[in-house]
């Protein structure tokens, strides 16, 4: 069970982007490396194509995995994951910092 998935909430703890928030779009668990929306933003070039127009695209660039905290769902801060197992044996993730249940 991955401690960061698609669709959470993560703060950047290292590099350009220190301290700013978004949602995951993409994990990549071989790399240990993650695509976070509006983070890590680089400029590439693109070749036109039937469907796109030629130009520089921004798109996000992987970030390593170390770099990024889940969000605690209490208060938008960064913490540390845990997991628990519930009465009915499934295994959840919770949040260190306020011991709530990370939804996913």
């Amino acid at each position: 069970m991955q401690k960061i998935r698609k669709g959470d909430t993560v703060v950047v703890l290292a590099g350009k982007d220190k301290g700013r928030s978004g949602e995951v779009i993409q994990v990549m668990p071989k790399d240990d490396r993650a695509l976070v929306r509006g983070v890590n933003m680089v400029k590439r070039h693109q070749r036109q194509t039937a469907a796109q127009e030629a130009g520089i695209v921004a798109k996000e660039a992987p970030i390593h995995l170390s770099n990024l905290a889940v969000a605690d769902p209490k208060d938008g801060k960064a913490t540390r994951i845990g997991f628990k197992t519930l009465e009915d044996g499934t295994k959840v993730r919770v949040a260190k910092r306020s011991g709530e249940e990370i939804n996913g």
